[in-house]
């Protein structure tokens, strides 16, 4: 979805067009999938922050002043939700009292595995840069960092992806 798509169907949204609404979010259904992944690590918790994030959004939209920033926006909606999951649900130290994966968990475990191997505070940073395109200074403010650390955290990301793969 290019850029002028995204504000017309952002400026129909905001005049409550639940069609344009719905086309908005299934356009960007991936990008929400891999940064909450990023963050949770796991498919039913990523699920609940998507869907959350999708309702703020609807409630929300007419807080959006610029039509051109709803991506970032919802990143930023989307973060906030994940670590509110994470607050209330403390990651499981011991396996025995972790649930099982889902069926839904094995079609992203290569993708889960490299996101494992490289430290909290670096995965999203990381996801957010590459796989969904932003720049390090809107990465800097929807994480609230200088940009210089941005860049350094991708720096080292990319050597504990580096160091993962040459294991493998």
């Amino acid at each position: 979805m290019n850029s002028s798509e995204m504000k017309f169907l952002v400026k129909r949204a905001q005049r409550h067009d639940k069609d344009a609404f719905t086309e908005l979010m299934q356009g960007h259904m991936k990008e929400m999938y891999r940064a909450a992944i990023a963050i949770l690590m796991n498919e039913e918790d990523a699920a609940d922050a998507m869907q959350d994030t999708i309702l703020t959004c609807w409630e929300k939209l007419d807080t959006l002043k610029r039509a051109e920033y709803f991506k970032t926006w919802m990143t930023r909606i989307l973060i906030n939700h994940c670590y509110d999951i994470r607050r209330a649900y403390p990651v499981c130290g011991d396996l025995e009292h972790c649930e099982e994966p889902s069926v839904w968990d094995e079609y992203n475990l290569e993708l889960k595995e490299a996101y494992a191997s490289v430290e909290e505070r670096y995965r999203l940073p990381m996801e957010l840069y590459y796989s969904q395109g932003f720049k390090v200074r809107e990465i800097a403010q929807m994480l609230a960092l200088p940009p210089n650390t941005v860049k350094t955290r991708l720096a080292r990301g990319r050597k504990q992806l580096e160091a993962y793969y040459r294991e493998e």
